[in-house]
């Protein structure tokens, strides 16, 4: 910054504090069009040129002006603040006022623009996963700051540590680095400020803002609004790349599975219980066994179910402990690609010995809701549809649901969750299949059917494939085996 840039920059900032007097360091700033480093910097300055600016509520600037040097001062007059203040107004009108020393670039104060359509995008993300931020940006950051004034007009504000990684990998318009920002964790402070700059009085947030992050953006004057509709409609609807990518992801799962029905398969019987090469088979050891396998292919999925019975009667049960022979094992796995970030989902039951008649029964009549399901999915489709033609075939079968008017008979083995939902950046989103969701099935949707029994105190049965909604029906991205019998994997 040249001598004549710096002048102007510190009669800006002095024509604020003669314009308001007591005003707190964060609206100084905003006034003189800075940032709070550089205002700092310039109220030394402006020491050193004889103001001695002191702060009490605000920041005041005492009655003393040193014009003809430092040795000699003189009271400062009226006429030295309307000097002052054209000075000021002359540079800011040649645009010679604005810091040019490399941060977020500020604009001149003024009046606030009518919002003119949709207002403005603001999102933090809530840690390295936020899918929402991810979709909007491209990359994953656990802390930063992205701005969409409108389509193709958008900033990604990060710290030095990701400044490299945002360049080589965001789709932002617009990337600046802001170290202080980052330690002071001031990100909504200064969503706040950028928006001014530019008009805008209100912003949408995602439903996945931090309550702490729309609390600072709304003490900071900005009217943010949770938009529980963010991103919805481009999330759910699947590119030909990102359907590739979740296709992908299921054949990770499909190779985890895999791995852990050889496990199941290769263990010895005894006393009604697994084990291998001497020790326990237990869900710890086929969990670490499918982790590692996913890991060498590029994916995690840390929550995994592998589940023995009788806990296998839980739908969300992880699996602890032994594995116990001639009983339904639940394995679900639904992995995140570590490089597309793009999510699958597989359910399959197994046995190790001999299944009883009841989970035989059970089984089939998964088998044949999970078909059924299938062959009602199509674009236009009501979302409850697919859900309802599964209830109506595991009544038909003789078992229950808790969708009403599907209930069942009292004590029989029943369904007690959705047929399936949507899976992408999540594995769980748009849109559900579940009673009651009217809205139709869209091309380019993917989702998963998968029907389940449970009976406490039993067992439980599920089976889970997934795929894409189009126009001519459902496209399956799942070809793994559906057999209770481990061997029929190898």
């Amino acid at each position: 910054m040249n001598r004549a840039e710096r002048l102007a920059r510190l009669l800006r900032v002095l024509a604020a504090i003669i314009a308001e007097p007591g005003l707190n360091p964060l609206e100084l700033a905003d006034r003189a069009g800075v940032s709070e480093r550089t205002l700092r910097r310039d109220l030394a300055q402006l020491r050193e040129l004889g103001y001695e600016v002191a702060y009490t509520s605000g920041y005041e600037v005492q009655e003393r002006l040193n014009l003809e040097g430092r040795g000699k001062r003189r009271p400062r007059t009226q006429g030295d603040d309307a000097l002052l203040q054209a000075v000021a107004q002359a540079v800011e009108t040649a645009g010679l006022w604005r810091d040019t020393g490399g941060e977020v670039p500020q604009a001149p104060r003024r009046a606030k623009a009518k919002r003119v359509g949709a207002a403005p995008i603001v999102l933090i993300p809530a840690g390295g996963d936020d899918p929402d931020f991810r979709f909007a940006t491209g990359i994953g950051l656990e802390r930063g700051l992205y701005i969409r004034y409108k389509d193709g007009d958008d900033v990604l504000v990060v710290s030095p540590l990701e400044i490299d990684n945002a360049r080589s990998s965001s789709r932002a318009k617009t990337i600046v680095e802001d170290g202080e920002v980052y330690v002071r964790e001031a990100w909504a402070e200064l969503a706040a400020r950028m928006l001014r700059e530019k008009g805008a009085e209100g912003a949408r947030v995602s439903p996945n803002l931090p309550a702490v992050h729309l609390e600072d953006l709304r003490r900071h004057g900005v009217a943010a609004e949770v938009d529980r509709a963010l991103f919805v409609a481009e999330r759910r609807h699947k590119t030909a790349e990102q359907a590739a990518a979740i296709e992908a992801a299921q054949k990770a799962a499909e190779a985890a599975v895999v791995e852990v029905v050889r496990e199941l398969a290769g263990a010895e019987i005894r006393d009604g219980l697994l084990w291998t090469d001497g020790d326990p088979l237990t869900s710890e050891r086929l969990y670490a066994r499918a982790q590692l396998l996913l890991a060498e292919k590029g994916f995690a999925c840390p929550d995994m179910i592998i589940a023995g019975s009788p806990g296998t009667a839980i739908p969300h049960f992880r699996g602890e402990g032994q594995i116990k022979a001639n009983a339904p094992v639940i394995i679900d796995i639904f992995p995140t690609s570590r490089s597309t970030h793009y999510t699958g989902d597989l359910t399959r039951t197994v046995v190790v010995g001999e299944a009883s008649e009841e989970v035989r029964r059970m089984h089939a009549a998964v088998l044949q809701a999970l078909d059924a399901g299938i062959e009602s999915i199509a674009a236009g489709v009501p979302a409850e549809e697919p859900h309802h033609t599964v209830c109506q075939v595991l009544l038909d079968r003789g078992y229950g649901t808790t969708t009403p008017g599907f209930e069942g008979p009292d004590g029989v083995a029943r369904l007690n969750h959705s047929t399936g939902h949507g899976v992408g950046l999540e594995v769980h989103e748009e849109p559900p299949l579940r009673h009651s969701v009217k809205a139709p099935l869209e091309d380019g949707d993917v989702v998963t059917v998968e029907p389940g029994l449970y009976l406490l105190g039993f067992a439980g049965v599920r089976v889970e494939d997934t795929g894409m909604v189009t126009e001519g029906g459902f496209r399956n991205f799942t070809t793994l085996t559906r057999s209770l019998n481990p061997r029929d994997y190898l």
